[in-house]
């Protein structure tokens, strides 16, 4: 079909042979010059096909040879309509010399009876021509001086530079010459064919001529490298290589690399082969444009050409997928390893194939999406932790790859920093996991280098030298290292070995920036509090203990921070670690060690408490016991003798300090014991082994004490509650397993020892009784563990007034309260209990017989009875409570109140019959100095106005209005807190006693005792706050009343009272202000003003702004409503 087109009467072709990079040499003097205007016309001219697009659109058969006649003869036309305006246009004469110059200098043969590659050598000289004119032009082009009164003006354009039409045209012409001169001659899987392009394409490829002259691979080698020699132009580079880039690549290696005996499937076979100085060009063209192009997408180009394509064979009905070939899929490999292997060559693979992915440069919905496929950043990550066949060695491979994945961590593009950051930790990871050791030296010790640098354990002997305030490690140094460690370990989430072997010596730096962190606003602490958490989790539970041993300062031998360095607070917000001061006060030192050693246990217990679930906290309480049993065992032991003669003073000093060192680790290991008690009693045991582990330690101790004649109260009280708890849980407290009685077994001996050693008899039988009862697995039990177990179910434990006491009692009642919880899902009934144990510590008393008197115990027994079933109490059990009311007991009377209480708020009929006799209760005690024996009767007063308000509030009224000498201050304030839990429990019913309540706390607010003012007006406050409109009719005298007392009172407390109403009253009336408070809005708002003018009480001062920003957010929702798209629909009858 092709073969017959022959274009006649062209002079196409020249016998010189100058080289290809002679073409654009641009002659002598203004020879060569052309405007590129009538080039980019000419190549308009050439490259109008529009004729072809009203045949698209239809596959049969009997219009494809239509198509390909239609396009033959378009494109004979459109060379022909060329040469005739050149002809004929005068003022395309310059470019007609021109054109002949480049074509007379042109080594490759451009007459053909292919009409396409005619086409294609006509569009090459065309493009030759409009690089030398631009070349040419840019050379002679001296722009003007900026005129300075017009700065801002844009400068003026180089001649060289097109226009938008311009390079659409441009652009059209490389189309054609990559579609005619290079695609149709590539080897079946080398590069995307055009059939899987467009249709246009497939069209083209049906056109071309595979056995006209010149031969496949020469028209191949001539495209690429005349295209190549016309991208040394910066601008038409740009165009070339940003489109054109892949099926140029894919023509190189295809001329540079192929093996000459291959044979393409479409063609004949190649009748004339590239010689090697040819083939030699080829691949150096090859290597240019790698290291010229965007390296990211020179690697995208180099996957897709790696992973081949497609292929249409000549039935367009069936496809064939085509793999690349064996030399193209290695040779892509290799030059991808170079790319990986060249300077930040990991960031351009990464970019390569994540923006290939979608996560372009302009991020967006497809960088979201790149992030979510973890599949690709896993792949991503498989391909940059495998060593290369190009590397000398995988240490060195690691050596230069390594750094490279670490600056990936640190990626502050916010549209790619996801995508990256997942790449990064996931090669950090694989790395690590494949090759611990030299992941460890490339990777860990890199990135963990800013916190090292600082540990104790690290060389000191260049930072004596440096002055105080010396930084040791920069801002930008330590927030980054935690950073990273963050998003490795705790995002990356994998606990290796190598991972928690790197880290561990370094937590206690760690910890130590945490507690600074805490004392101190600083973003890192969120770092170092998940990094501290994430170790402690991940690290096997002998580790933990060791670690947590070391943060708390019970194991000198755990590094730490140096203690020449310190933290300390950076310019930009974060911490940095400077050489300390020296202080020369021992004083100021000692305190600043002692401040810090709590300060840090502190936090160490807050860390705990938010990883109870795995039971670290409870495992640490017990080491702690066990340390301190340890500690007093070994006492004697390793203290040396002290030195005889005082001759040898290092000798002393050495066992000066060795005494100090003990004994301050004695008091810490109490001080952390006591902080786990205070902060964590009621969850710090998680299941039954722990609590089982804490007997033991107690019975260790015990034992230890009876061999050391040791004993003292506190620790006969502890083991006396310790025996009560193991009798709580074989009582059934708990529901046991069979695998629970092997843990109990470990206490056999223990309770075995103390049965034949200790010498309370009562407390030998109980340990004789429960060993028999764990080893029948409770099948026997004895009446006195069931009464030692009731015991310890009912009472909370014996009151102690030591420190030391304190410390083994908590532990007890908090164990048997989690155990409950756990075991059984139900509250313990120690919760519900009251407190009924004297405040005094008692000599040991037996399991049966703890606590107070048998009145205390009786009442406790029918405080618990009647919140079980209130309406069941008898006759008996309430006159009972009655007396125990003015017991001269303190736990014993608040218990009777707060029964009473209960059995109000339950509507007992016994409590409902006396209410007038339970209001004279409530009242007397009131009148009671005890905190406990009050706060009750006051909740007794409150429960019982809710239930008979009309009854109760006017006596209370009466008796909070009384004169000053009529009633005692202290008790008129209790009775003003009692009103105040009134009018909270009768909520929108308080509206009904408005009148008697406002006109009494008004009055109150005239009293000549300032308490009893601010009292009365903190209660208007309240009332206020809930009468809503109901407050109408009083709230000029509120107003009036608010405003003198905040304006003229002498007592700073009353004014700010009077102020805080302004608040409640503003905040409780929200948007209903502008309505209930229309008249006497603006009155208030001077008032505020006023205060914060010219009160001199700060307290006073910032009641008054919370009111002015409360009254600033009325008025703007009043002012400026929040608009509703709103659709009103009516439905018609």
């Amino acid at each position: 079909m092709a073969e017959g087109r022959m274009i006649k009467g062209r002079a196409w072709g020249s016998e010189s042979r100058n080289s290809l990079q002679g073409l654009s040499s641009p002659g002598s003097g203004e020879r060569g010059t052309c405007d590129p205007s009538a080039i980019c016309s000419s190549l308009n001219c050439v490259t109008k096909i529009g004729i072809i697009a009203n045949l698209q659109g239809s596959d049969s058969s009997s219009l494809q040879i239509t198509k390909h006649d239609v396009l033959l003869d378009t494109l004979i036309s459109n060379l022909s309509a060329l040469d005739r305006k050149c002809e004929e246009d005068p003022q395309w004469k310059e470019l007609k010399s021109l054109r002949d110059e480049i074509a007379m200098r042109a080594d490759w043969p451009q007459s053909s009876l292919d009409v396409t590659w005619s086409f294609t050598s006509q569009l090459l000289v065309l493009l030759l021509c409009l690089k030398q004119s631009m070349v040419l032009l840019a050379a002679h082009f001296h722009p003007p001086d900026p005129n300075p009164r017009t700065a801002e003006a844009a400068p003026v354009l180089s001649p060289d530079t097109l226009s938008v039409a311009q390079q659409k045209t441009v652009q059209s012409a490389l189309q054609f010459v990559v579609t005619l001169g290079i695609c149709p001659f590539l080897l079946s899987g080398v590069g995307i064919p055009l059939r899987c392009r467009t249709e246009f394409g497939a069209v083209i490829q049906d056109v071309v001529s595979f056995a006209a002259a010149p031969s496949a691979i020469h028209r191949l080698y001539t495209s690429c490298m005349v295209l190549l020699d016309i991208a040394k132009h910066v601008s038409l580079g740009s165009l070339i290589l940003g489109r054109h880039f892949g099926d140029i690549a894919a023509g190189l290696c295809q001329l540079g690399f192929c093996p000459m005996k291959g044979k393409d499937e479409q063609a004949k076979p190649l009748q004339e082969g590239l010689k090697e100085e040819e083939r030699t060009r080829a691949r150096k063209a090859l290597r240019s444009i790698l290291d010229q192009v965007y390296q990211p997408l020179v690697v995208r180009e180099l996957i897709i050409l790696q992973g081949g394509s497609q292929q249409t064979g000549s039935d367009m009905k069936t496809q064939t997928s085509a793999r690349a070939p064996a030399w193209l899929r290695r040779l892509c490999g290799q030059l991808l390893s170079e790319r990986l292997m060249r300077p930040h060559g990991v960031q351009a693979v990464v970019r390569g194939i994540l923006e290939g992915a979608g996560a372009g440069a302009a991020g967006g919905a497809g960088a979201e999406a790149a992030a979510a496929d973890w599949r690709k950043c896993d792949m991503v990550a498989k391909i940059l932790a495998s060593c290369p066949q190009q590397s000398l060695s995988l240490e060195d491979y690691y050596q230069q790859v390594c750094p490279q994945i670490l600056d990936l961590l640190h990626i502050q593009d916010k549209l790619v920093a996801r995508q990256f950051q997942r790449v990064a930790t996931t090669t950090f990871l694989t790395m690590t996991r494949e090759h611990p050791q030299l992941a460890t030296k490339h990777l860990l010790q890199p990135m963990l280098e800013p916190i090292h640098r600082c540990s104790s354990a690290a060389e000191v002997s260049s930072e004596r030298e440096l002055p105080p305030g010396t930084v040791v490690v920069k801002e930008e140094e330590l927030s980054r290292c935690l950073e990273d460690v963050f998003k490795v370990f705790v995002v990356g989430n994998e606990p290796g070995a190598a991972l928690l072997e790197s880290l561990l010596p370094d937590l206690g730096i760690v910890f130590s920036l945490y507690c600074f962190t805490r004392q101190n606003v600083s973003p890192l602490r969120s770092f170092c509090q998940e990094i501290l958490l994430w170790m402690l989790k991940k690290l096997e539970r002998k580790a933990a203990l060791a670690a947590l041993k070391g943060l708390a300062g019970l194991d000198r031998s755990v590094p730490s921070l140096h203690p020449l360095c310190e933290f300390r607070a950076a310019s930009q917000g974060s911490t940095m670690v400077t050489i300390k001061e020296t202080s020369s006060d021992e004083d100021e030192v000692l305190y600043q060690k002692v401040a810090s050693e709590q300060d840090q246990v502190e936090f160490l217990v807050d860390l705990l408490s938010q990883c109870q679930e795995c039971g670290l906290a409870g495992d640490f309480f017990i080491c702690c016991l066990e340390e301190l049993t340890h500690v007093a065992t070994e006492d004697k032991a390793r203290v040396p003798p002290e030195p005889l003669s005082h001759g040898s003073l290092l000798a002393l000093e050495e066992y000066r300090s060795f005494l100090v060192e003990e004994q301050e680790k004695k008091l810490l290991t109490l001080h952390v014991v006591a902080v786990l008690c205070e902060r964590m009693s009621e969850t710090v045991f998680t299941s039954i082994t722990q609590v089982v582990e804490f007997v033991a330690a107690t019975l260790k101790r015990a034992c230890l004490s009876l061999t050391q004649e040791l004993e003292s109260a506190v620790e006969a009280q502890t083991l006396s509650m310790s025996m009560g708890l193991v009798a709580a849980i074989l009582g059934g407290a708990v529901q046991l397993k069979s695998s629970d009685f092997d843990v109990l077994k470990k206490l056999v001996p223990l309770l075995e020892e103390v049965s034949c050693t200790y010498p309370e008899p009562v407390i030998q039988e109980l340990a004789a009784d429960l060993r028999i009862t764990i080893c029948t697995h409770g099948a026997f039990s004895t009446d006195a563990v069931s009464a030692a177990a009731e015991a310890t179910v009912k009472t909370k434990g014996p009151g102690g007034g030591r420190m030391e006491g304190q410390l083994h009692t908590k532990p007890q009642r908090s164990s048997e309260a989690d155990v409950v919880q756990t075991h059984s899902g139900q509250q313990p009934q120690s919760e519900k209990a009251s407190h009924t144990e004297s405040p005094s510590a008692d000599p040991p008393t037996p399991p049966e017989t703890q606590g107070a008197n048998p009145r205390q115990q009786r009442l406790s027994a029918e405080s618990a009875t009647a919140n079980r079933s209130p309406r069941c109490a008898t006759p008996e059990q309430f006159q009972e409570v009655l007396l125990s009311a003015y017991d001269p007991e303190i736990p014993t009377r608040a218990a009777a109140l707060r029964t009473l209480s209960c059995w109000i708020e339950q509507r007992a009929p016994q409590a409902l019959r006396t209410q007038e006799k339970l209001l004279k209760v409530f009242l007397e005690n009131m009148e009671h100095e005890d905190t406990f024996v009050y706060l009750s009767a006051i909740q007794g007063v409150a429960v019982l106005a809710d239930v008979y308000p009309e009854e109760i509030l006017p006596s209370l009224l009466a008796q909070y209005g009384s004169s000053p000498g009529k009633h005692p201050p202290e008790t008129r304030m209790k009775v003003g807190e009692a009103l105040m839990r009134i009018v909270r429990a009768l909520g929108d019913m308080v509206s009904k006693y408005r009148e008697p309540l406002i006109h009494t706390l008004l009055r109150g607010a005239k009293d000549p005792d300032g308490s009893h003012r601010a009292s009365s007006l903190s209660n208007l406050g309240e009332l206020c706050q809930r009468l809503h409109f109901l407050l109408g009719p009083v709230v000029h005298e509120v107003t009036s009343c608010l405003i003198a007392m905040a304006k003229t009172d002498r007592e700073a407390q009353v004014r700010r009272a009077a102020v805080h109403v302004v608040v409640l009253l503003l905040r409780g009336l929200s948007q209903k202000a502008t309505e209930v408070l229309r008249d006497v809005l603006k009155d208030l708002y001077h008032l505020l003003k006023h205060v914060v003018r010219f009160e001199p009480d700060e307290a006073a001062k910032l009641h008054a702004q919370l009111a002015l920003e409360e009254l600033d957010e009325i008025m703007r929702s009043f002012l400026f409503p929040p608009q509703r798209l709103e659709k009103k629909i009516v439905v018609l009858p």
